[in-house]
């Protein structure tokens, strides 16, 4: 399967805002809490550009009818291989920030840190192992949907970190739909989280579990996400998963 480099023109802007951001400032919200709101990382003419796209059959390899498979309500397309150049850009530009989370969570809780230094390699070994399928989303919610809690598991190989971005203006394009991470504490009642996503803003977040203090060191904390009731007007989100399907 083909793990293009995405041209420098498209990467640049998009690696700049990455870089900018307050990385362990964002690592100490993930390690409080499981998630931790990035600045902006899409303008929104790049935003209303890719919600425009979700009626491009071509762009698409499947799509998901929510209600159909039991998961909430609304639809979802994954990507082929040949997304659009943001989500490119995005994905490599976030990949070495994320890792560097990834391993120290590893560390901590024991385990192996199989993922190497570049997306590339580490898609290589995704694609080995029968996991070559894109897995990077385009969401469309409208009022009444919802997405129930879940995890982005495809396959053995699993990045432990994923990222949601916002494409429409919250109480402006839509209603409700706020991104919903639940947390199984050990030995202790769930914890949820609600989390608003401004346009052109991600969301990082554990894509299964998590590291947490313990009167032993660290245990794994399960996590699932999903999203609330859609009240009005339509949402679109984009999706990036850093292990393939």
């Amino acid at each position: 399967m083909s793990t293009r480099t995405a041209p420098t023109t498209a990467l640049a802007p998009v690696r700049q805002r990455v870089d900018a951001a307050d990385w362990p400032a964002l690592t100490e919200e993930l390690d409080a809490h499981g998630c931790a709101l990035t600045p902006q990382l899409l303008t929104p003419a790049q935003c209303r550009e890719l919600a425009a796209r979700y009626d491009r059959d071509d762009l698409f390899r499947t799509t998901v009818d929510m209600a159909r498979h039991r998961f909430g309500s609304g639809q979802y397309r994954y990507f082929t291989h040949e997304p659009p150049e943001p989500v490119h850009a995005l994905r490599r530009a976030l990949y070495p920030h994320l890792l560097t989370i990834a391993r120290g969570w590893a560390e901590k809780l024991g385990r192996p840190a199989p993922w190497p230094d570049t997306l590339d390699e580490w898609l290589e070994r995704c694609h080995a192992a029968g996991q070559a399928k894109s897995s990077q989303i385009l969401l469309r919610y409208g009022p009444g949907d919802w997405n129930a809690l879940h995890r982005d598991l495809f396959g053995d190989l699993v990045f432990p970190l994923q990222v949601v971005i916002g494409l429409d203006r919250h109480g402006t394009d839509y209603t409700g739909g706020e991104f919903l991470l639940v947390e199984q504490r050990p030995r202790a009642q769930s914890r949820g989280t609600s989390t608003v996503l401004p346009q052109g803003h991600g969301l990082v977040f554990t894509t299964r579990d998590r590291p947490v203090r313990s009167a032993r060191g660290f245990s794994a904390s399960p996590v699932r996400h999903g999203v609330s009731t859609v009240r009005s007007g339509r949402r679109h989100a984009l999706g990036l998963v850093f292990h393939d399907a």
